[in-house]
C-alpha cells in the first residue's frame, strides 16, 4: 500500500487495491453462493425429511445473511474507496455475524450436504482474507493525516 498522489488535491491515495478486488470477488461469489443455497434448500425440502420449522428457520437466516452481506460489502467497498475509517470499520464489524452465519450453515443446520461444506469453507477463506486486509487498511487510514 503505497501512498500515491492524485492530481486533484495532492492528497495521498491510501485505498487498498487488493481489498477492493477481494470485495468484488466476494460479491460475485456470494451471489453464486446464495443462488446455490436456495436451490439446495429446494432439494432438501423435496427429497429429504426436513422438518418444516427448521427449513423455514434456515431460509429466514439465509435471507438475513443476504442482507448482512450486502450491507457489509457496500460499507467495505465505499469505505475503502472513499478512505473512510468508520465505514470500513462497520464492514469489518459486520463480518463477525456473517462468519457466524457461515459457520451455522457449515456445521449446525439440520442437514449439511458436502456441497455446502465446500461453499461455506471457501466463503470463510474469503472472510479471513478480508479481515486481514481490512484491519491493515484500517490501520493505514488511522495513521494518515488527511485534511
Amino acid at each position: 500500500m503505497l501512498a500515491v498522489h492524485n492530481t486533484n488535491g495532492g492528497q495521498p491515495v491510501l485505498s487498498s487495491t487488493p481489498l477492493q478486488i477481494l470485495f468484488h470477488l466476494n460479491g460475485w461469489y456470494f451471489a453464486a453462493f446464495f443462488i446455490a443455497e436456495i436451490l439446495i434448500f429446494i432439494y432438501k425440502g423435496v427429497i429429504l425429511p426436513y422438518p418444516q420449522a427448521n427449513l423455514i428457520l434456515d431460509v429466514v437466516l439465509l435471507l438475513l445473511f443476504l442482507g448482512l452481506e450486502t450491507l457489509r460489502l457496500f460499507y467495505g467497498w465505499k469505505g475503502n474507496l472513499c478512505q473512510r475509517s468508520l465505514a470500513l470499520f462497520v464492514s469489518v464489524a459486520v463480518l463477525v455475524p456473517c462468519a457466524v452465519l457461515s459457520v451455522y450453515y457449515l456445521l449446525l443446520q439440520t442437514f449439511v450436504l458436502r456441497l455446502e461444506v465446500v461453499l461455506n469453507a471457501v466463503l470463510l477463506c474469503f472472510y479471513s482474507f478480508e479481515l486481514i486486509l481490512g484491519l491493515i487498511t484500517l490501520s493505514v487510514f488511522s495513521r494518515a493525516n488527511i485534511y
